[in-house]
């Protein structure tokens, strides 16, 4: 072979190489600054790394800040961190209601409620602010990563990165690769979990991916049980607690969870999926129009405004 032709092609293989190669992942962007979103920093900051985090109300932002001082305190009482720790990780963490201050981040990950035109219309916001090496995904817990990439400049370097309540604590995240999601953006969020001290599991993007497909029908099944008269609030949660050694009720479960957002997941699938095993219960529709939604508004299928809570039903 010609020498020089053969130099060639070991440059276009090295260039290739290189273009495949997993981007670094040096500075973190979080868009809102609610349970998931405030989870995500605390974990992001305690693995070392910068996390810029945004949220349209500044008071939010507040409170996120004080909710993670208090949980890494918690994390020091227990010995999992030090006080040290605690500090440092604070000192990484930033906080902005402006786009803009996302211009350096090598990934952003969109926290938002799980509603589609919400995490679109971040998405819009956000996208002419990043530089373009810059990775995108959601912490969405059902809706589609295709469709949401595609809304974006970047397609091939959006995916699903799926938390679960509450971050510092639970182990998991799902990772959910679009169908333009490319390698590269792949390994480098996979590699990302695990630098964050997770445990990833690989779903399809298919409604709901693993987790919600399987649980939160559960719940909605448990809300017709309630919805039926099959049982009270407290046999249904007795029941599966002690039953079936769930170490929570499927009902006191989706308080924890949030009614608006177990009916946002069983709508997902419903209409995904087209099939009326996942029809939304009525009893869970009643509840959240009535804003009942659970913990964070003081009542649920619980009323937490009593020590011990009581049942609503």
């Amino acid at each position: 072979m010609n020498v020089e032709v053969s130099a060639s092609l070991r440059e276009a293989a090295s260039a290739v190489k290189l273009q495949s190669a997993p981007p670094e992942i040096a500075r973190i962007g979080v868009i809102g600054a609610g349970q998931m979103g405030n989870g995500i920093a605390h974990v992001a900051a305690l693995a070392g790394l910068p996390v810029m985090m945004l949220d349209v109300k500044a008071e939010a932002l507040e409170k996120a800040l004080a909710v993670m001082s208090r949980n890494m305190d918690r994390q020091v009482n227990r010995t999992l961190i030090t006080a040290e720790d605690k500090v440092d990780a604070m000192a990484r963490i930033t906080t902005s209601t402006d786009y803009a201050a996302f211009g350096d981040a090598d990934l952003v990950i969109e926290a938002a409620t799980e509603k589609e035109e919400v995490k679109r219309a971040i998405f819009r916001t956000l996208v002419p602010h990043l530089k373009q090496s810059c990775l995108l995904a959601s912490n969405t817990s059902s809706i589609s990563i295709t469709r949401l990439g595609a809304n974006t400049d970047r397609p091939e370097k959006f995916i699903g990165m799926h938390f679960m309540n509450p971050v510092p604590v639970m182990k998991l995240v799902e990772i959910i690769r679009g169908i333009a999601t490319d390698e590269p953006t792949f390994q480098a969020v996979h590699a990302l979990a695990h630098k964050l001290g997770k445990t990833t599991a690989v779903a399809e993007d298919f409604p709901a991916f693993i987790v919600n497909r399987i649980l939160v029908p559960m719940i909605n099944e448990a809300v017709y049980a309630l919805y039926e008269g099959v049982g009270s609030v407290t046999a249904i949660d007795t029941s599966m607690r002690l039953g079936a050694n769930h170490p929570m009720g499927p009902l006191e479960l989706a308080d924890f969870i949030g009614l608006d957002t177990c009916l946002s997941i069983m709508q997902v699938l419903y209409e995904g999926l087209s099939d009326s095993k996942y029809r939304p219960c009525p009893l869970l529709v009643k509840y959240v129009e009535a804003g009942w939604l659970g913990r964070k508004t003081g009542r649920g299928f619980y009323d937490y405004g009593q020590t011990p809570p009581r049942p609503t039903r």
